[in-house]
């Protein structure tokens, strides 16, 4: 979740004011729950710990979803997010100039894809699940989700540094899982990133992420797949590469020769990764987010 110091996210910063919906969110931290299963947790009426679940529902930090359990229909409470990045106020005089680039995920230059493995738009499925012939399918360009077990995607991002400007920062930005055979929360996955093929790094996913439907994802599609990722956040800079703001690599600018006229940007589980649990790419119409891939250098005059 990225918020801002602004009325509109008030309802989260109470939420969190809060001893008790402070323990909530670190029990379900652990596991879903339902209302009767976390007063017995804190020690307090199911009437009590409805109040407090409804305050984190309004600020969207948990989300419930009704499920039969030996029966009967039980309200399952579940964390909807991972973190809360808050932006705050900066002077004018701090705002940074740079070139921004969205990419459509189904764009790629490049790919190889082995089962499980598909593609599909917010509309319908693109041929059929496990068939990679189907990433060459022309609609593939309309794409909103992809995904595959081992492989990769490769994009070409046009550079519109001028000689005038001196890069500082690129930032590229994505929401993304694993991917499991159906759906697994515990699924993790070693999913590394190429720059210019350079290996800039990797990220560790913890799980194919389902069960309770991504903000946008459509209704059609099946909550037995994955529903939405989590939003990571690559900075290549004069000192290093950094994912969600730990170094993960030496790889700076001057390495990537970024003045060159055009970006090669890979995504790929690799063959001897430790963690071979598969990549899942959510853009516009799936995932929490709804969003491209965005390309933003940032540079001075």
């Amino acid at each position: 979740m990225k918020t801002d110091i602004s009325e509109k996210w008030l309802p989260v910063y109470e939420a969190l004011g809060s001893d008790v919906r402070i323990k909530i969110i670190n029990l379900l931290a652990e596991n879903p729950l339902n209302i009767k299963q976390l007063a017995q947790h804190l020690g307090l009426s199911s009437a009590i710990v409805t109040m407090h679940v409804r305050k984190l529902e309004g600020a969207g930090i948990i989300r419930s979803e009704r499920k039969s359990i030996d029966g009967s229909v039980q309200k399952l409470c579940h964390l909807a997010v991972d973190s809360i990045e808050i932006a705050f106020p900066v002077k004018q005089a701090n705002i940074r100039n740079y070139h921004e680039f969205s990419m459509p995920i189904g764009h790629y230059s490049d790919f190889r894809a082995t089962p499980t493995c598909g593609i599909a738009t917010p509309e319908k499925v693109i041929g059929q699940f496990d068939d990679p012939r189907y990433f060459l399918n022309p609609e593939r360009v309309n794409a909103g989700i992809l995904w595959f077990t081992e492989g990769y995607v490769e994009y070409r991002i046009p550079n519109f540094l001028l000689s005038v400007q001196q890069p500082e920062e690129l930032e590229i930005s994505m929401e993304l899982g694993s991917e499991a055979p159906g759906v697994n929360n515990n699924w993790p996955s070693d999913i590394t990133f190429f720059l210019n093929d350079h290996k800039l790094g990797f990220w560790t996913s913890p799980g194919d992420f389902g069960y309770s439907r991504g903000k946008y994802t459509p209704e059609w599609w099946s909550l037995q797949v994955g529903q939405y990722g989590l939003f990571k956040a690559i900075r290549i800079n004069h000192s290093g590469t950094y994912i969600d703001g730990l170094k993960v690599s030496d790889i700076s600018l001057s390495t990537l020769d970024i003045r060159q006229k055009y970006w090669t940007f890979r995504i790929a589980v690799l063959p001897d990764a430790i963690n071979a649990g598969g990549v899942t790419l959510f853009g516009k119409g799936f995932g929490n987010y709804s969003r491209d891939i965005m390309f933003k250098l940032f540079f001075s005059r």
